[in-house]
């Protein structure tokens, strides 16, 4: 998988955990990685949950396994505020 980067459109589904499955699963906006070391293959990622229009509706810290991540848009330069 490739470097993940704030601003990236993830889906979030079955693949990364179990607890993403069916209509469970989110499309979240990329705010951060956490560096911290966990187990091998899992990671913690913040960002913003997408509703169907693209609009942020919450913001959540989700654990989980990063070769189930799915990039659906990735943003190739940094996001100014």
């Amino acid at each position: 998988m490739t470097e993940l980067k704030t601003g990236d459109l993830l889906l979030i589904g079955a693949a990364c955990s179990v607890q993403f499955s069916g209509d469970r699963a989110l499309r979240l906006r990329l705010v951060s990685v956490d560096p911290r070391p966990t187990y091998e293959g899992w990671v913690w990622l913040t960002g913003y949950v997408l509703s169907d229009k693209g609009l942020a509706v919450d913001k959540r810290e989700v654990y989980v396994r990063r070769a189930g991540l799915r990039v659906l848009r990735a943003i190739d330069r940094p996001i100014r505020a």
